[in-house]
């Protein structure tokens, strides 16, 4: 089948997600147009099966801010007749469903049919799609899908609660490919980032207010005044200058290393022992559950679908928002006794295994297939 994906090139869950989903079902012998603003951060092999088409938007004084989403859908439009494409699958529903369903419209006045599925990921839904400005917008955009996918229940229920949704919702969880950790990695280094006596804690995010990266300081801060320990943060955004400043006020930026944004995300997993994500709001999880795959315990909140992945007493421990000396208890527990803490890991790489790509994928087939068969009844 000849798709198209359209999704954020960043380093965001829903990018990561729709890049990893495109290139296992290249793998799979499918053809996968990607189709956005800039190529993708997780994608970097295009070959027979995969390729990528850059929007561009020109830039008219006209404009205070330029139409994108027009931009979108023209480009998805020629795309679309160019190489023949059988699908569109978008990920986030402003403004990716909006400007496929124009597409979509478009190319009905020629005769052309293509089916949208449209993937809910979190804040397009939690926080930009409830807004007022948009959210008509967004209800619009899912109820035109031809299917809607969620990546977890809680966000299903979310989208159900907040708008006046007429689809059926379908949830396929976010995933991860086992292959890709299958072999151990032989310059882990763990050296370089620590002494052999300190346990390593890591929080990876895109270090936004929902990420609650003060709450990820003050965990450490007490996990550290117990057991030696070291502070691995990976990411970038507006809250990482607070986040140095605060370690400088608590005297631990001795003990806190900020890596910025990676694409070497295991290498760096592979020699920590803990997990800590303590978000606000997490639609489904994703970086607790690449943690989980590189046998690292978690510690987070119950917030969203964090529970969907992480498993109380299980694979680590969940906490109320906010509530930071839980969590920096939940964190000792697992890190004060070696045994313990094996035995953490060792259940999370085995959890982990239930969001293997190889289960997801054939979800995300039948999907295509079902929506692919009655594109023309609709």
């Amino acid at each position: 089948m000849k798709i198209a994906i359209v999704c954020y090139p960043t380093f965001g869950g829903s990018g990561v997600v729709a890049t990893e989903l495109g290139i296992a079902l290249a793998n799979r012998g499918h053809e996968i147009h990607f189709i956005t603003y800039k190529q993708p951060v997780r994608l970097e092999l295009l070959g027979e099966r995969i390729h990528f088409h850059e929007v561009n938007v020109p830039e008219y004084p006209l404009f205070h801010y330029q139409p994108y989403e027009l931009a979108l859908s023209s480009k998805l439009v020629d795309t679309i007749k160019l190489y023949g494409i059988e699908l569109l699958h978008v990920h986030y529903a402003i403004p990716h469903a909006y400007a496929g369903y124009m597409a979509k419209k478009m190319l009905e006045e020629e005769g052309i049919y293509v089916p949208m599925i449209t993937t809910l990921h979190g804040t397009d839904i939690t926080l930009v799609g409830r807004h007022p400005f948009y959210k008509p917008a967004v209800t619009f955009s899912i109820n035109k899908s031809d299917v809607v996918t969620s990546v977890s229940e809680n966000l299903k229920q979310s989208t159900l609660n907040l708008f006046d949704i007429k689809k059926e919702i379908e949830v396929v969880p976010n995933f991860i490919d086992k292959r890709k950790y299958g072999m151990p990695i032989t310059d882990c280094q763990r050296a370089l980032m620590a002494k052999d006596e300190e346990r390593i804690v890591t929080h990876i995010s895109n270090f936004r207010q929902v990420k609650r990266i003060p709450d990820v300081i003050h965990i450490f801060h007490k996990i550290q005044e117990q057991i030696p320990a070291k502070l691995v943060m990976v990411g970038d955004g507006p809250e990482k200058e607070g986040a140095e400043q605060l370690c400088a006020e608590l005297g631990i930026e001795d003990k806190v290393l900020f890596l910025g944004n990676s694409n070497e995300v295991d290498r760096i997993l592979c020699f920590s022992d803990l997990f800590l994500l303590p978000s606000q709001s997490e639609s489904f999880g994703l970086a607790a559950l690449e943690a989980m795959i590189n046998r690292v315990a978690v510690v987070s909140s119950n917030a969203g679908g964090i529970p969907e992945v992480n498993r109380q007493g299980v694979t680590g421990y969940l906490s109320d928002v906010g509530n930071v000396d839980e969590m920096a208890s939940n964190a000792l527990k697992i890190l004060k006794d070696d045994a313990t803490l094996e035995k953490f890991k060792d259940n999370a790489a085995k959890a982990a295994l239930d969001f293997d790509i190889l289960k997801v994928l054939p979800l995300y087939e039948a999907i295509y297939e079902k929506a692919f068969a009655e594109r023309h009844q609709n």
